[in-house]
């Protein structure tokens, strides 16, 4: 039998002591699929730095997962970032998903345009690697980044993310999956070699998604969008289509699946459940 692709995680860190109760439980449940590791997101402007450094540390040492945290460099100085790498290597954390970070509501990123700070993503990648021998993981956009000036321009961008020693690229999420597999030929006609993992948001509430979508710039089909909301049963849909991602993927054979798992596992197990993995 052939192995199907490998498994990652990302979850989120808890504001509650019930959220974190629910955050263990559902990632004891998702360790079951041996995660080649899994993510702690990191907010905006490092807004999360301490919540997202004690959530990695906890699922480490409560259920052994490989963690790795986000990091992204935007309106932060060079030394704070370093001091950051530093710590989360010192405490064996050795996964990093390095990104730029979305730019906050009212902030003027021409203040922030000096060599105090990193201007791309890159030179980020360069720097930490420069410091520790990280497995950096780094993000790309099937349909382009939002802030990108073109698809061309975003392929050149990831070009040279790659090329400064990432491991792989995990994608934003997509609801199409010829979007996916176009994005691939793409980036291979542009001589990317690296390593483009899938990712996969679950749809718990299809308006909450949509809206997550709007903001990222992920397109959802009409037909996707007709199916979600004509259905009398939206938890039995999301799981359909997920295993229909799953299995479409699959049969792309993309080495890995990266789930946006927003803290919860049901789905992702129903998802597996129904292919009878």
């Amino acid at each position: 039998m052939v192995a199907g692709p490998s498994i990652s995680f990302e979850f989120f860190p808890p504001k509650t002591p019930v959220a974190t109760d629910l955050l263990l439980s559902a990632a004891a449940e998702l360790s079951a699929f041996n995660p080649d590791f899994v993510t702690v997101t990191f907010g905006a402007g490092g807004s999360t730095r301490s919540g997202t450094y004690e959530t990695a540390k906890l699922l480490k040492k409560r259920l052994g997962l490989i963690v790795g945290t986000h990091i992204s460099y935007f309106a932060t100085l060079k030394p704070d970032l370093f001091a950051y790498a530093d710590q989360l290597w010192d405490a064996g954390i050795r996964h990093l998903v390095v990104l730029r970070g979305d730019i906050p509501v009212g902030a003027n990123p021409a203040v922030y345009d000096s060599t105090d700070y990193f201007q791309m993503t890159s030179d980020f990648v360069e720097g930490l690697l420069s410091r520790h021998s990280f497995d950096i993981s780094i993000a790309a956009y099937p349909e382009k980044h939002p802030d990108a000036v073109s698809m061309a321009e975003d392929i050149r961008a990831l070009k040279l993310k790659c090329g400064a020693g990432a491991r792989r690229a995990i994608t934003q999420f997509f609801f199409d999956i010829t979007t996916f597999s176009d994005f691939l030929t793409k980036t291979r006609a542009a001589g990317i070699t690296t390593p483009i993992v899938p990712g996969l948001l679950p749809i718990s509430d299809f308006a909450k998604i949509k809206g997550f979508a709007a903001k990222c710039g992920a397109h959802i089909p009409s037909d996707i969008e007709n199916l979600f909301l004509s259905s009398s049963d939206p938890t039995a849909t999301a799981i359909d289509f997920l295993a229909t991602q799953i299995d479409d993927l699959t049969n792309l054979n993309v080495p890995q699946l990266h789930f946006y798992t927003l803290n919860r596992a049901d789905l992702i197990l129903a998802a597996f459940r129904k292919l009878g993995k």
